[in-house]
């Protein structure tokens, strides 16, 4: 890779700022918090503050998945030609992205089981709530197909008899418009090797802009922080504070459990990986967003986990859309048995083996946004369970989303490292080398 558009500070002083960034947001937050609403009953002066710093952090992230995404994806499918074996490496990835959803779902329902965190939560009926959005088989499926060149939709909701109309993006549909857009230029001869080095070069330009965004980290974290401690507070937690000391009790089991088996069974040291990770670990904590993560997860995958670029193209952004043992596996393992126990609904084996098949086969209906409620939704109405108990867990959400997307980027990392060692690819003397302190953002 070459040296253009570099993340400063990507090691040990990007995640010390980040960290920094974390505690003095977590303080002014207290601080506006006490403060209390303004005479008007606006919230006060730091209160607003903070939620400007971070929502025009992620509203930044925002604006440029859509040409990372797809230009990424076209960029991976022209890297596959540097490939001889490209299809079992393809294959390989899928069948590695299934094991570990398999044991990330497995431990939600186990802990599910274990904790009960339904049965014992405090939180009333009163707190329960069908959301807006709502995950379904057939909306997955139709998802799938681009409505329009650039998967533009728009979305309608009602609040206090206002309708409101916003305009995104359906990240699905761009891969699906990616990778159509990237085999049909491996086709067309030299015209699509235009294209195929077109995107590379718009990849680099968008990794030159994320870069920039990327060093403002410090300071969104500490608005983000700020800005939910302001919304929520230690309160919050209360009503359903088991569910949330469950999660964050299962991510960590995936994360410093299963992670570091799956590492030391192929000869990789656990240590190693998440010294070299943690920048990219750090940056989807924050963002709460795999496809904000994505460059800097893609330049260490290459640059310090020692993965081949070629493979590393194709297999970082594909997990960035796909892979998502936080959002796609523990989380909504857990809730759906957190929502059953509140509502008293007995679940069978059959139902427990639902979850796990809409886990592992369903993740992508997450696709790599911010937020898991669609494929929440999506397992709650497999199983047949009342959507309105997504309501109880709505309130603290992007607490919660914090740590789910943190799981997902670190096995979006490790899995395309464990089938590069499989492989005979991987470059080890460049894995167990000292980090360096910058990380390349382009190709």
């Amino acid at each position: 890779m070459a040296s253009a558009g570099t993340a400063r500070g990507s090691g040990n002083r990007f995640g010390l700022q980040v960290v920094i960034g974390m505690a003095v947001g977590l303080a002014l937050g207290l601080a506006a918090r006490s403060l209390g609403p303004a005479a008007s009953g606006e919230p006060n002066g730091l209160a607003l503050a903070l939620s400007l710093v971070g929502s025009s952090f992620v509203q930044l992230l925002k604006a440029l998945v859509p040409p990372l995404v797809l230009a990424a994806i076209i960029a991976s499918i022209g890297r596959l030609r540097d490939l001889n074996n490209a299809a079992r490496l393809a294959g390989q990835t899928l069948l590695w992205f299934a094991i570990t959803a398999l044991l990330a779902v497995s431990i939600g329902i186990a802990l599910g089981l274990v904790l009960r965190p339904g049965a014992n939560t405090g939180a009333s009926l009163a707190q329960a709530a069908a959301p807006h959005t709502v995950g379904s088989w057939l909306d997955f499926i139709k998802g799938l197909i681009p409505a329009n060149f650039l998967g533009i939709v728009a979305s309608t909701e009602v609040d206090n008899g206002t309708a409101k109309t916003t305009i995104g993006f359906n990240i699905l549909q761009l891969v699906v418009i990616g990778l159509a857009l990237g085999f049909a230029a491996l086709r067309s001869g030299e015209a699509g090797d235009a294209v195929l080095r077109g995107a590379g070069v718009v990849l680099t330009v968008v990794r030159r802009l994320l870069g920039w965004v990327v060093r403002l980290a410090p300071l969104g974290s500490a608005g983000l922080i700020g800005n939910a401690v302001v919304n929520y507070g230690w309160g919050t937690l209360l009503g359903i504070g088991q569910f949330a000391v469950a999660l964050y009790i299962g991510l960590g089991l995936v994360v410093f459990g299963v992670y570091p088996l799956l590492l030391r069974a192929h000869g990789l040291a656990p240590l190693r990986f998440f010294a070299k990770a943690w920048p990219a670990i750090e940056l989807a904590f924050v963002s709460r967003s795999s496809i904000a993560a994505l460059p800097v997860a893609e330049a260490v995958t290459v640059e310090r986990l020692g993965v081949p670029p070629a493979y590393a193209a194709f297999a970082v952004p594909v997990a960035a859309t796909t892979k998502m043992d936080g959002c796609a596996a523990v989380y909504p393992a857990l809730s759906a048995i957190f929502i059953a126990q509140f509502y008293h609904i007995a679940l069978v084996p059959t139902d427990y083996l639902l979850i796990v098949l809409v886990s592992v086969l369903g993740s992508a209906a997450t696709a790599g946004v911010t937020g898991a409620t669609v494929m929440l939704t999506l397992t709650l109405s497999t199983l047949g369970l009342p959507l309105e108990g997504v309501g109880l867990l709505l309130a603290i959400d992007p607490i919660l989303d914090m740590g789910r997307t943190a799981v997902n980027v670190t096995g979006q990392m490790l899995v395309p490292l464990i089938v590069a060692r499989r492989e005979g690819l991987l470059d080890q003397a460049l894995y167990n080398a000292p980090s360096r302190g910058d990380l390349s953002l382009a190709p």
